[in-house]
């Protein structure tokens, strides 16, 4: 979508268009597959931070399928921004590093035989193998979850990345794991929820496989004539369909298994979720709430596998190797932009360089450029060429304007075939004593 121009600040394109061009460049297999993806990073349900802005029907958490590709627009999602207004680097744009006139990624080739976009951006390679960039939105990822984050306001993995490469005090493994523990302190879902229990975190961070619990999040609310109490429901587990639990609610009710419920609505709108599940009078909240905990989808565990390609191969790793290979990541970005710029660098030295010698023996250049056998073109490209060199005001007499020349032969009609062939030989022979 970068190539195409769909930023932030532009105007949305439909999604059709966006599918043929990565089917047409990159993906070949059918647009089912590239379509759901473009869909999925528009949900704020489904990424905890979406990559992309959709306008229309994106479908919702009730499972809605989204509208089809020829109706619905889309662009790149606005960079987040700081407290204090600036935008964070890395999301919603390119790091510098990173943009393709540094060519310090390598380059894979796409569908149709042109150069495709950097690997750094997805994995890099070193020494002929693959690593991942740990960039979002693969933080870590938690089953098919791949937007999980902190739950701290400030993004946990640059900030433990920072502690530990600026703590010289910890060197151990597991004081490591213990101080990461503190920083990054658990999964943050899209859809909220809380997490019962930390020995499912522990478990994952440091293994790279564990299991959570994820329980809806609840209030109780008292009707106006204090006679009833309602059990409010404002966020429930991660991919759980929020229709589909409501049947199976209103099911259980019928069928008795849970007792204690006069009524069940969906009040959720624009503002968020709300379903309300009324009591009966002299029902107890609690226990109704340890029912629905028990036999619905309101309380669900929760699958975490940090898979990741590593030296060319999956592997499992844990929350300290994802920290290390994000800083290797980082260290090999910059290492590859300094060699570039001084690359750069060492190719105007070497052209400067040269036009000093040149200005410091500028007669010598001169004498040795009208001495040289050569055609008209070149006589002219190295006459501008020193004319910049000596520069204006040095009395050369290249400083004054040039004679006109006389048109070509072959422009004028009057002349053909060998006189015009002579014309020209005579003009080539005479031209730089003609000009000087």
């Amino acid at each position: 979508m970068q190539p195409m121009g769909l930023a932030s600040n532009r105007g949305y394109r439909k999604c059709a268009k966006i599918v043929g061009e990565v089917m047409g460049n990159f993906h070949p297999h059918g647009d089912a597959s590239i379509y759901d993806t473009l869909v999925r990073l528009a949900q704020d349900f489904n990424m905890r931070y979406p990559l992309v802005d959709g306008q229309g029907n994106f479908g919702s958490m009730d499972g809605d399928p989204p509208a089809a590709m020829r109706y619905t627009e889309a662009r790149l999602q606005a960079p987040r921004r700081r407290p204090d207004g600036r935008p964070r680097e890395g999301h919603g744009r390119l790091r510098p590093e990173l943009r393709r006139d540094h060519r310090r990624a390598d380059r894979p080739s796409r569908a149709d035989s042109q150069p495709a976009g950097e690997r750094l951006l997805g994995h890099r390679r070193r020494d002929g193998h693959q690593r991942p960039a740990a960039q979002p939105p693969a933080r870590s990822s938690p089953g098919s979850s791949t937007s999980s984050r902190s739950s701290r306001r400030q993004d946990g993995w640059p900030l433990a990345a920072r502690r530990l490469r600026g703590d010289p005090k910890i060197t151990s493994r597991e004081e490591r794991l213990r101080h990461l523990f503190r920083v990054v302190t658990g999964p943050d879902f899209p859809t909220g929820g809380i997490i019962v229990g930390r020995s499912g975190i522990v478990q994952a961070y440091r293994e790279g496989r564990g299991s959570l619990t994820v329980r809806s999040r609840t209030e109780i609310e008292t009707s106006k004539k204090g006679d009833k109490q309602s059990i409010v429901v404002t966020e429930i587990p991660y991919q759980v369909n929020k229709k589909r639990l409501i049947e199976n609610i209103a099911e259980l009710v019928r069928e008795k298994t849970i007792e204690g419920i006069s009524d069940l609505r969906d009040e959720s709108d624009r503002d968020g979720m709300r379903i309300v599940i009324e009591l009966k009078r002299g029902e107890v909240p609690e226990v109704v709430l340890n029912n629905l905990y028990k036999h619905t989808q309101l309380q669900t565990s929760f699958g975490i596998i940090m898979l990741a390609i590593a030296g060319g191969r999956p592997k499992i790793l844990s929350l300290l190797e994802f920290i290390e290979e994000f800083i290797e990541f980082r260290r090999e970005v910059v290492r590859r932009r300094i060699e570039f710029e001084l690359k750069k660098a060492e190719a105007r030295a070497h052209i400067l360089e040269g036009l000093r010698l040149a200005l410091d023996h500028l007669d010598e250049v001169i004498k040795l450029i009208r001495a040289s056998k050569v055609t008209g073109a070149s006589a002219r490209r190295a006459d501008g060429d020193l004319r910049v060199l000596a520069g204006p005001g040095t009395g050369h007499p290249r400083d004054a304007a040039p004679a006109p020349d006389r048109p070509r032969a072959a422009e004028d009609p009057r002349r053909a075939g060998g006189a015009a062939e002579a014309d020209r030989a005579a003009a080539r022979r005479s031209w730089p004593a003609r000009r000087c």
